[in-house]
Formats: C-alpha cells, structure tokens, sequence
C-alpha cells in the first residue's frame, strides 16, 4: 500500500492502482470532488475487507465479492448505498482489466441488489410560490437568496452547477445560462422571467455588490454568480442551508431539499405537456430512462385529478 497524494477525500490510503483508477476518473472522465470521495470511501472499504483476508485489489475473486456484498448487507445498508459500493467496485476492475493490470475481472458478473424505483417527491405549484414569497426582501440576502429559489425551480439546475454559474456565463439578451453538468458536458439553460428578474435583482445595485470582498483570497470568487456573506463564491453546503431555511419558515422542512426543486421542475413542466426530450434537454439527463421518472409523477397526477372531477371515476353517479 502506498501514501501518494489523491483527489477529493484523502482520509483513506489505497493501493497504487486504485489511486490510478481515481486519477483516471478525475482526468478522462470528469468527475466531481464528491463523486471521487465518493469512490475512495466506497472502495477503501472494500479494500480494508479485503486486507482482513491478506488478499489483495488483484487476487480478490468472485466469491470474496459476493461475500463483501453479503457483509454490507448485512450491515444494515441501504441497497441504494450497497449498489453504490457494486457500481464503484465494478468500474475499478474494469479499468484494471483494461489497463492490462489483470487479464480476468472477477466483477464481471457481480450483480447490484435489485432497487426499488422511488419517485421523486414534487412540491405543488402553490407550495413553491409560498416558497419563493418567504424570500422576498429588499436587503442583499433576500435578494440573493430568492435568486436561487428562482433559478433552482425555473431551470432545473443541480445544487452544483447552480454554484458553479460565473457572470460571464450569463447571457441577457437571450436570457440563457451556460452551465456545467455531470462529466463536464456544458448545456445551455433558458432563464425564464422570473428567474432573470431575480437574478437581475440580485445583480444589481441593491443586492451582490454589497457582498463583495475588498480583496479577494481567491481567483475563483471574483467572477461567481453567488457570493457568501464573508464575500466567496457560495458552496453547495450553503446552499443547501439557504434552501432548508426557507423549508423552516414555511413548513415544508422535512420535505424541502434543494433536489426537491430539481424534481418540481420537470414536474410541473411534464404535467404542463412539455416533451420528455425538451426536459431531457434541460436537466442535462444523458440517459431519457432517467427523465421518464417525472412521467409517472405526472400520471400519478393525472389519476388524481381525473378521479377528484369525473364523476363516475369514483362512482358519485
């Protein structure tokens, strides 16, 4: 086992090939600080299961996967997390395989523990204005923080890419935002009129220069759509906390993440009969599967009405 420097997470030391297989994630493919943590965490279990045995990432074999498995399970873990550890572990000898540090991968056939298919949990229409309306104010803050509330909901955006927006990567004329998803892939986002207007807002005279740092610390600041109050660009903690400090004020604090807000989204424009592929489009989905979820929100929907008005739907007649 060696100590080199690694991405993301450093509380765990792996084996060399693993840090190169993290690497390889960082530069070829992509991925985020928290993805790669994500994959040092799950895979340093698995390697400390291994070490117990004396055995190796390379000598490991279908069987001991299978029984690493069967110990998470047992554990109590959700299949969510168990089939998250599956997916890092097959990807890991995947790339040993095909890096020529092993001529069998004994994950070939490791299955995921079977997933149940949870739908994501819409606020309604009034519930997202009563939202937003508990951010309304004239200071920097509230001005910021109906900002994203304005953007998460109209645009759909993930609590990273939100963070992420510079200036420069909005264009007003068109009313578009440019901003990077999953693996690096930019997309173009349209910025609806509410969300251009509290983003204009914000922006202006009243609301982000107040937040400004005197002297920047760090390059990356300086150009950020959203500022902290100690004047950096806001982390998706932050975020996260602004979001859940609003679900207080109105009620919905167990209910109300910023995802939550991502799912009301395309929700609310399925059951307004957008086409999957345009919500597809704006999510940043690469996959349809993964966007054809919100369909079966709508038909949930969709039943609902149709049983509260048709009168013989619930045999009033």
């Amino acid at each position: 086992m060696v100590t080199v420097p690694t991405i993301g997470d450093r509380s765990h030391y792996l084996s060399r090939e693993v840090e190169e297989f993290i690497s390889w994630l960082a530069t070829e493919r992509g991925r985020s600080l928290n993805t790669l943590s994500s994959y040092r965490r799950d895979i340093g279990k698995y390697e400390t299961f291994l070490s117990s045995s004396g055995i190796g990432i390379k000598q490991a074999s279908p069987e001991l996967l299978v029984s690493f498995v069967h110990s998470l399970l047992s554990e109590g873990l959700k299949p969510t997390t168990v089939a998250r550890h599956v997916a890092a572990i097959r990807g890991l000898y995947s790339f040993l395989e095909q890096e020529g540090y092993m001529t069998d991968n004994p994950a070939r056939h490791l299955r995921r523990p079977i997933l149940p298919r949870a739908l994501p949990k819409a606020l309604d229409e009034q519930e997202v204005q009563k939202l937003i309306e508990s951010a309304k104010g004239r200071d920097p803050v509230h001005l910021r923080d109906t900002a994203i509330l304005e953007v998460l909901y109209g645009t759909g955006m993930r609590i990273s890419e939100l963070v992420g927006v510079c200036l420069n990567d909005i264009d007003w004329d068109g009313s578009m935002v440019v901003v990077m998803g999953k693996g690096r892939r930019e997309r173009l986002v349209p910025l609806g009129k509410y969300a251009r207007q509290a983003l204009l807002e914000w922006i202006g005279p009243n609301g982000r220069q107040h937040l400004v740092s005197s002297r920047w610390t760090r390059n990356k600041d300086k150009d950020a759509v959203f500022l902290s109050l100690r004047g950096r660009r806001l982390t998706r903690q932050g975020v996260w906390c602004i979001v859940r400090h609003y679900g207080e004020l109105t009620g919905m604090t167990d209910r109300l993440t910023p995802h939550v807000l991502r799912h009301s989204c395309a929700t609310h424009m399925l059951e307004h009969g957008a086409d999957i592929r345009i919500v597809q489009e704006l999510l940043g989905h690469v996959s349809i599967a993964t966007t054809q979820v919100y369909t079966k929100v709508s038909a949930e929907h969709l039943r609902y009405e149709y049983e509260k008005a048709h009168p013989r739907a619930s045999g009033l007649i």
